[in-house]
């Protein structure tokens, strides 16, 4: 064995002034504190389910509501997208998308419906001025 050692402890026994790590550690056990007791700790787990987003196409509905009512088919879609909304509140996420699927759908109908009627219409108004002026 060699008669020169290596020290491996720092601090006040030694004679080397402690380290910088070292009164970072000391500092952290003054501020958090020891444990104070060695008892169990429980936890408890929450799983949350993520959030499915299901949408109701309530505004849409309502738009064709008020503006492209044709066949009442912007109304019944109002009333599908309430029972989607209603779905998801209790969350039947599938009573939704089901509700929801049947609203869109109605809602295309009567947007593309209400198109054709007012472009009918404008069409119609436009060629009977032409035939009236000739």
């Amino acid at each position: 064995m060699s008669r020169n050692s290596q020290c491996f402890f720092t601090g006040p026994q030694t004679g080397v002034p402690p380290s910088y790590e070292m009164l970072k550690e000391e500092h952290e056990v003054a501020v958090l504190g020891a444990p104070q007791t060695s008892a169990t700790v429980t936890t408890t787990v929450v799983n949350m389910q993520p959030e499915t987003i299901v949408p109701d196409h309530i505004v849409w509905s309502l738009f064709n509501t008020l503006f492209f009512n044709v066949c009442c088919l912007g109304f019944v879609a109002f009333i599908y997208s309430v029972k989607s909304r209603d779905r998801k509140m209790v969350r039947d996420l599938t009573g939704a998308q089901s509700y929801a699927s049947t609203a869109k759908c109605l809602n295309i109908w009567a947007l593309v419906l209400g198109l054709l009627i007012i472009f009918g219409v404008i069409i119609s108004a436009i060629t009977i001025s032409i035939i009236s002026v000739t």
